[in-house]
């Protein structure tokens, strides 16, 4: 315990008071999108795992051993380790000592996979790789490219907070990518936390946003599903390179800066240009002279979508012909700067042109307006939410005190899981607080705790005890 830091020996002691790890435990996402309550014993099973992987990640950070981690599990006082020792007495210790196996060998595969970072040099280097990684990703169809602007406005916070930990509310995150709520959800629920993207480590309360962390993406990449926006009048043609074709599993490439400058204007909402045309800008400011054939590969389009992106931005005077391939026009580079390699070194912001530009195209759209009414939004959302937080304040009770040799101590009040006083009766009898009488087939436990006992209970008092602090651990987690 001298080796570990005093937030995992809190979690080993203590478990999860804060619910840190529960966020998603009690909870699944069906297939309709909707989300549903997983059965009580998978979800405690569940959250239970979590609690002893983030144990095990912490010894193995801290050079431990396996038979170092299986003590302090298997430590009966120890309540960080109630899931293996909840195994260990339904099971018995060799289940128990295999599934901590199991778990020290997949910490120590993670722990060993990743990179400490002592340095400010270090986070821009890390950052960077992983800028890197995420512009090179496919990100395929509306709900991909979406998702990329939600993981770019974190990427954003990340390198404003100097590192992947970083704070940043939902309403934050959505305004900072242009997009509503409902959408930013989607996104984190069906993209980036099931392709390891992101991570919520904390969920935010008063004015405090959540607590984010960003991965590295999968670890072993998947070929995605076919586009939802596939037309289904006839089957695709693969010499024409429609959906059946891998053809954007390689070769993505965008300019992720230039998403994270462009996102939040107006003239990029849903109803204008939408994602679609900033997947194409970033591609083009990357590499310039692109023909629609080469953007399917680098901007993860499909041809068709390719094709209609490329006229509408030709309609407002974006991209223009540069020989066989397309490149954008002075107008679209202002505020961005030049393509590479010259935006490498130096972006030549213009920022009251810019802003001017995108404005009078987002009118032209007829979405001028969305980004400031969604800020006004959110705002009073804050306020209501605060004043709501206000009022609950005044409404709690006091805390009692006491005098005690001339000293004010604090007066506990009374456990929720205790018999009262008043309902306790000779030899250990509970009584009914309304006749007053003893009731049958209960017993009040040494402890002051009611245990139930039946006819038909035919479980030592070990069992007994380990079922009613297993219960009493899912009423403390409910609550």
């Amino acid at each position: 315990m001298a080796g570990l830091p005093h937030a995992a020996a809190d979690l080993i002691l203590l478990g999860d008071l804060g619910g840190r790890y529960a966020t998603g435990a009690y909870s699944r996402l069906a297939g309709d999108g909707a989300v549903r309550p997983r059965e009580r014993r998978q979800a405690e099973s569940e959250h239970g795992h979590r609690i002893t992987a983030a144990i095990a990640c912490h010894v193995a950070r801290a050079g431990g051993t396996v038979e170092q981690l299986t003590r302090l599990l298997l430590h009966p006082e120890h309540e960080g380790g109630r899931h293996a020792q909840v195994i260990a007495l339904r099971s018995g210790h060799a289940r128990a000592q295999g599934y901590v196996e199991r778990v020290w060998s997949s910490a120590t595969a993670l722990v060993e996979s990743t990179t400490d970072v002592a340095s400010r040099e270090g986070v821009h280097e890390d950052l960077a790789r992983l800028r890197e990684c995420i512009e090179t990703t496919a990100w395929r169809g509306e709900r991909g490219r979406t998702a990329l602007r939600v993981l770019r406005a974190h990427l954003n916070f990340a390198q404003a907070a100097g590192g992947r930990l970083h704070f940043a509310s939902e309403r934050q995150a959505a305004e900072e990518a242009g997009i509503s709520r409902q959408t930013l959800r989607q996104a984190y629920e069906l993209v980036l936390k099931p392709g390891g993207w992101l991570r919520r480590l904390r969920v935010g309360y008063g004015t405090e946003g959540s607590t984010w962390y960003l991965a590295d993406g999968p670890a072993d990449p998947q070929p995605a599903a076919v586009s939802h926006d596939q037309p289904s009048q006839c089957p695709p043609d693969g010499e024409l390179g429609e959906w059946t074709t891998p053809e954007t599993d390689t070769g993505a490439d965008v300019d992720s800066r230039v998403i994270g400058l462009l996102m939040g204007h107006d003239a990029f909402a849903h109803n204008a240009l939408g994602s679609s045309a900033l997947m194409v800008i970033g591609a083009l400011h990357a590499r310039p002279g692109q023909t629609p054939g080469e953007l399917t590969v680098s901007a993860s389009l499909s041809r068709a979508t390719a094709y209609r992106t490329i006229a509408r931005l030709e309609g407002h005077g974006l991209v223009q012909r540069s020989g066989e391939g397309w490149s954008l026009t002075t107008q679209a580079l202002r505020g961005i700067g030049n393509s590479v390699p010259e935006a490498v070194t130096a972006l030549a912001v213009e920022p009251e042109p810019a802003v001017v530009g995108w404005d009078v195209l987002a009118a032209a759209c007829g979405t001028a307006g969305i980004g400031a009414a969604r800020h006004a939004l959110h705002a009073a959302e804050r306020a209501a939410y605060r004043a709501t937080l206000a009022a609950l304040e005044e409404r709690r009770s006091p805390a009692r005190t006491a005098v005690v040799d001339g000293r004010t101590v604090l007066v506990p009040g009374p456990r929720a899981d205790e018999i009262p006083t008043g309902w306790r009766g000779p030899g250990g009898t509970v009584l009914d607080p309304i006749t007053g009488r003893p009731v049958s087939g209960w017993q009040v436990a040494t402890d002051g705790r009611l245990i139930l006992l039946s006819p038909g209970d035919d479980r030592s008092y070990d069992e007994l005890v380990a079922a009613h602090t297993t219960a009493l651990h899912e009423w403390e987690t409910a609550a």
